[in-house]
């Protein structure tokens, strides 16, 4: 019989790093790509593998989240299939979720109903493919309380991630530290560590007792990779998996094992850019691991004009239904829908948010606008930083960020 697996992603977190992107959104449920939310990736990547139990525990901000996961992920109801978004109940009491260990605390409701074998706990804001199956296999047969997933990376990295260190096998993990400055190179590669890519594979039984015990815990932080985890690790019940080993149907030689965390906004910018190479470094054009996402019923995109210098056309970039290029040039960017670039501008290097209005004559450089965001005639955005940040935020990278609504100066 096969086992039962519930999934559970964490979504509450507030994104306080993608501001100004999400001053009235949740992080996953920011745009991306054109024409997907961030959460969209971790949610195709349970429903690929066919776990079709979902459960997307969400806090702040959380209404467009909350509105795109029940418009857009709908499941067949007749084999008990769902994705649904869970807010903080206060089952235990008269208080929000004091962080992601606590969030499932809170939530072992969902844990007792389903009654699964095996839980999930993904999280909601990176961008990735990964079949978890082949996690799941690992994890049953290892035995462990916790496999937890973890991505190579240049040990001179060490201090920018949670990091996983391992015993001899290189199975079995020793130490689970935050960002540490004097982290230990891999029994394999010294040279390389495990970064926790936030994705755990829990036997019920064991995630069930160590949330029990952190919660009798008043000095814990209550959160999944700085309490759970630790406590596992030190109990020697905790494993790790090699993302190297995730072999995704449809992956290319050149997108193989990528993995990027978009919690700031300069890591959102360079995501963006991947997705624009000829043979680009996270290839959306992979049919047989699609990324889903709600479809509206958008006309083509149209390029118009060709008059002289006016002359509509778009080069190394993504545009989405909907948009129209209208005798204007855009270059290394991504469109979203609706969106409209009229005459004579320019738009160079740029994450264009759904329904942006680009006027004519107007310059945009190395910039994220947010939705409906209109630039007027004329208007340089990403030309003149140090007068862009009196304006608007302004990436340590020099990237120019405008906020949904945020009114543009010429």
């Amino acid at each position: 019989m096969a086992e039962k697996v519930l999934a559970i992603v964490l979504a509450g977190g507030e994104g306080k790093r993608l501001m100004p992107l999400t001053t009235d959104r949740a992080k996953p449920a920011v745009p991306f790509g054109g024409m997907y939310r961030m959460v969209d990736f971790v949610l195709s990547n349970l429903a690929n593998a066919g776990y079709l139990k979902i459960v997307v525990l969400t806090q702040y901000k959380s209404h467009s989240l909350d509105r795109h996961i029940t418009k857009t992920w709908r499941m067949s109801t007749l084999l008990g299939n769902y994705v649904t978004p869970v807010p903080a109940q206060q089952r235990r009491g008269p208080w929000w979720f004091a962080g992601s260990a606590d969030a499932i605390y809170q939530s072992f409701n969902l844990i007792y109903d389903e009654k699964p074998d095996y839980v999930l706990v993904f999280g909601a804001d990176h961008i990735y493919r990964m079949d978890p199956r082949q996690m799941v296999e690992e994890h049953i047969a290892s035995g462990a309380a916790v496999t937890v997933a973890g991505i190579r990376q240049p040990l001179s990295m060490a201090d920018q991630f949670g990091v996983i260190e391992v015993g001899e096998d290189g199975r079995r993990i020793r130490a689970f530290r935050e960002k540490p400055t004097d982290a230990v190179g891999l029994p394999d590669a010294p040279d390389q560590i495990y970064a926790s890519m936030g994705n755990y594979v829990f036997t019920t039984k064991a995630l069930v007792e160590a949330l029990e015990t952190d919660a009798e815990d008043k000095t814990s932080k209550h959160d999944m990779g700085g309490s759970i985890i630790p406590m596992l690790v030190e109990r020697g019940e905790a494993n790790v998996y090699d993302f190297r080993d995730n072999e995704v149907p449809g992956s290319t030689e050149r997108d193989f094992g990528y993995w990027r965390d978009v919690g700031t906004l300069d890591s959102f910018y360079d995501a963006h850019m991947d997705l624009i190479n000829v043979h680009p470094v996270f290839n959306l054009y992979n049919f047989e691991w699609p990324i889903y996402s709600g479809q509206q019923t958008y006309p083509p995109a149209k390029f118009v004009h060709q008059w002289g210098e006016r002359v509509g056309r778009a080069v190394a970039s993504m545009v989405s239904p909907g948009a129209v290029i209208s005798g204007s040039l855009v270059e290394n960017s991504v469109v979203s829908p609706k969106v409209k670039v009229h005459s004579w501008s320019h738009v160079d290097g740029a994450v264009l948010m759904e329904g942006v209005e680009i006027g004519r004559h107007a310059v945009v450089r190395r910039a994220i606008l947010d939705k409906n965001v209109y630039v007027p005639e004329g208007a340089e955005i990403g030309v003149d930083l140090e007068k862009d940040r009196q304006r608007y935020t302004v990436s340590d990278n020099g990237i120019v960020v405008i906020g949904k609504g945020q009114r543009v100066e010429v």
